[in-house]
């Protein structure tokens, strides 16, 4: 049986906050932990100014699509990370749910996202610190 966390970002459109999140764990925690993202209502495609606020830091999250929400996806996740978007996840004992309230960045340019990027950015790296204790993040 795998010990590899596995961490579960969910949005609504799952197109801009949880994507950013799934972006920069996969990029910091490498293969150390599983990383998903997915919506209650996912978009059609990315939020271009999340995507363009990603790559100014080195993180191409273009090969990603907003994906819909499923039971199985919740509740095989260590840690659910919702974004402050009021999601109405399926509850499973034994799943650590938590809530990051962010700014949405939904319609805002990329000057309006940075913030919002660096913030989960802080967010993940402590995320990664308490998952996997004595790394360097």
């Amino acid at each position: 049986m795998s010990t590899k966390p596995s961490v579960l970002f969910v949005c609504v459109h799952n197109a801009g906050r949880s994507q950013m999140a799934q972006g920069f764990l996969a990029h910091l925690a490498g293969d150390a932990v599983e990383v998903r993202s997915a919506g209650s209502g996912p978009g059609d495609a990315l939020n271009p100014a999340a995507v363009a606020a990603m790559a100014e830091v080195g993180i191409d999250i273009t090969g990603q699509s907003p994906k819909i929400l499923t039971p199985d996806t919740v509740e095989t996740s260590t840690v659910v990370i919702t974004m402050g978007c009021g999601d109405a996840c399926p509850y499973f004992p034994g799943v650590d749910f938590r809530d990051w309230k962010l700014d949405d960045p939904a319609g805002k340019g990329v000057d309006a996202v940075r913030p919002i990027r660096d913030e989960i950015r802080r967010r993940v790296e402590a995320l990664i610190a308490e998952l996997l204790p004595g790394s360097a993040v």
